[in-house]
């Protein structure tokens, strides 16, 4: 009896969920309020609630932190899902415990985000291991539905390099986002330090990779209908370059309007739709059948020493 029919959808949730974390910890540094639990584990030195002294900005932040153990229970029913399903596959459970393993790990590193003031170094790692594991849930998602015999390429080798590429700047371009960020007015609080760094010549840096990446894009996008790749790796390239464009297009209107705050939320989740969209190329590129299963021993031949006896007549 199988069951991957339950860790699907619950892949899939932790997926969306891992996003939703992002915006959310978004809206807590866009609305000041990266200080409103001003100590961690607890909320205050003497609640691990917020209090309605602590105002909206207390209960942006506590609520952020609630979507981080709603996550953790997800992916421990993510965890306990593949432990269940028979036949029990270890790839899905190694997903499924990185996934499980990093909620803590997050949490742990938003602790000490607050406890040095919401230094944008440490601001920024929080959100790169969010992007991890955006990443590892995609992966568990995915692999839910393929085989665990051997990966095999529908493309050819120059293609794959030039995916990975991409990949590479993709994953450039959000860590550089990610300096930008540190470097702007949207501290979470007042009183938090910047990284010091000039957000001109960032952002322009910043600017110049997304234009490589963009190029890389359609090159792919390109190349890969002139080989007649399949359909699914076609269209997961033309809806890279659809999100890049959506993503460079809010990035450019955000910069011309001084970043205002609905716009610098909707480019954080638009930076985890881009990672998406890259990985989605990524795994449009392969194949993974099912293990083919052993063949069953042959019956042995039938010989005068091993045919039964025929009875003796009377």
């Amino acid at each position: 009896m199988s069951f991957r029919a339950p860790l699907r959808p619950l892949a899939l949730a932790s997926l969306v969920a891992n996003i939703a974390l992002v915006v959310t910890g978004a809206a807590v540094r866009l609305t000041g309020s990266g200080l409103g639990c001003p100590t961690w584990p607890k909320c205050t030195d003497a609640s691990y609630t917020t209090t309605a002294a602590m105002g909206v900005h207390g209960a942006i932040e506590y609520g952020n932190r609630m979507l981080s153990v709603a996550l953790g229970v997800i992916a421990l029913a993510c965890f306990v899902a593949a432990l269940w399903q028979r036949p029990r596959r270890r790839s899905l459970v190694l997903l499924s415990l990185g996934v499980l393993l990093g909620i803590p790990a997050q949490g742990v590193i938003g602790g000490i985000t607050v406890l040095t003031h919401l230094n944008p170094w440490v601001v920024g790692l929080h959100f790169l291991l969010s992007m991890a594991l955006i990443a590892l849930a995609y992966a568990l998602w995915r692999r839910t539905a393929e085989g665990d015999g051997p990966a095999r390429p529908l493309v050819a080798a120059p293609l794959r390099v030039l995916a990975g590429l991409t990949a590479a700047v993709s994953a450039a371009v959000i860590v550089l986002g990610v300096v930008v960020t540190g470097s702007g007015p949207h501290a979470g609080d007042e009183h938090a330090r910047r990284n010091g760094l000039n957000p001109e010549m960032i952002s322009q840096a910043h600017a110049d990779l997304v234009f490589l990446l963009l190029g890389l894009s359609v090159a792919l996008w390109f190349a890969l209908r002139a080989v007649g790749a399949p359909p699914t790796a076609v269209r997961a390239a033309a809806g890279l370059v659809a999100i890049e464009l959506a993503q460079g297009l809010i990035g450019f209107v955000q910069y011309v309007t001084h970043l205002p705050v609905l716009l610098v939320g909707a480019h954080m989740l638009g930076a985890c739709l881009v990672w998406v969209g890259t990985l989605a190329v990524l795994w449009s590129l392969r194949e993974r059948p099912g293990v083919p299963a052993a063949p069953e021993p042959a019956a042995p031949p039938i010989t005068a020493e091993t045919a039964d006896p025929v009875p003796a007549a009377h």
